[in-house]
């Protein structure tokens, strides 16, 4: 099974156990992880963003232009920011490293 490390604004690392199709956002909230996900996953929101290691950001698929529009209106928007609902857990990515950033904007509230 592959595993996921989260990183906290606070530096903590929570290294979980992920089930294969799930994505990133499921897999923290069943692990008990800080992430809203307002949208309850359905690309509607940015408040699953979250900023993946450099050197794990070329492992994943590239973004939907529809995730891309929601990035935009992220909070602390960085290079390697994706939306935690829309990366999905493959065998590939076994090992990937997530940072959590320190707010969130939910235009949703």
């Amino acid at each position: 099974m592959p595993k996921v490390t989260f990183v906290t604004p606070q530096g903590k690392h929570i290294e979980v156990v992920a089930q294969l199709g799930e994505t990133l956002l499921e897999l923290a909230h069943r692990s008990n992880i800080d992430i809203e996900g307002a949208c309850e996953g359905c690309l509607a929101c940015s408040t699953c963003h979250v900023i993946v290691a450099a050197d794990d950001y070329d492992r994943l698929p590239e973004p939907s232009e529809d995730e891309e529009d929601m990035l935009d209106l992220a909070f602390g928007l960085t290079p390697t920011s994706r939306l935690g609902c829309q990366i999905v857990v493959t065998e590939e990515i076994d090992g990937l490293v997530v940072n959590l950033p320190t707010e969130v904007h939910n235009m949703m509230a």
